[in-house]
């Protein structure tokens, strides 16, 4: 087994919360996503934070390529490792 996690980035806390929750009606996941907020190099300003969604993938069951276009609907991207 082997410690994949996928990161994905999204513009807004909405977004995240609302992505994270699709996350696990549409892959499935065993475990539920983190969300993180990543605020911009020197904003202390909370509109200028993108949030992280972090997803564990210790079995690498899930495609990268649907996680981009998945991330994708919500304006956001996926992290590349």
């Amino acid at each position: 087994m082997s410690d994949v996690r996928h990161v994905l980035v999204l513009p807004d806390r909405d977004a995240a919360q609302e992505a994270a929750e699709a996350l696990g009606e549409r892959f499935g996941l065993d475990e539920e996503p983190r969300l993180l907020r990543d605020a911009l190099a020197g904003e202390d300003d909370a509109e200028d934070a993108q949030w992280l969604v972090v997803l564990a993938d210790d079995e690498e069951r899930l495609d990268p390529r649907e996680l981009d276009a998945f991330a994708a609907e919500w304006d956001g991207w996926r992290e590349e490792p």
